[in-house]
């Protein structure tokens, strides 16, 4: 991940740097540690890490839109919850629709959102 993504956080687009205290991580995003899946993992310096560390709950109602960083990832967890492909590929295909599904779906995640 770390590779693919050129060796930059995606959240603040910092490279990874030592010295600045910009380590590259990666955050498993829904907790568990043993799921690698891509949209699991995004790679974030140690600074963005900690700063979202306890924050991101990937079946919680969201209040607010996604932010552009994050968008490819919780619409990769809509697609693996709901059953569809979940290759990267498909997901930024088909992000509009991944990012709707919570709304659509009475068997969502998110069924309690405040509309």
């Amino acid at each position: 991940m770390k590779d693919d993504a050129d060796w930059i956080c995606q959240r603040c687009k910092h490279p990874h740097d030592v010295e600045s205290r910009h380590v590259l991580t990666v955050h498993h995003l829904d907790g568990d540690k043993a799921n690698c899946a891509w949209w699991n993992i995004p790679p974030l310096c140690q600074r963005c890490h900690l700063t979202i560390q306890g924050k991101v709950v990937m079946n919680r109602t969201w209040l607010f839109p996604h932010s552009k960083w994050f968008r490819p990832y919780v619409a990769g967890y809509y697609a693996h919850y709901f059953g569809y492909d979940d290759s990267r590929e498909n997901v930024e295909l088909n992000l509009d629709f991944f990012l709707i599904l919570p709304h659509a779906n009475p068997n969502s995640p998110n069924t309690h959102r405040y509309e």
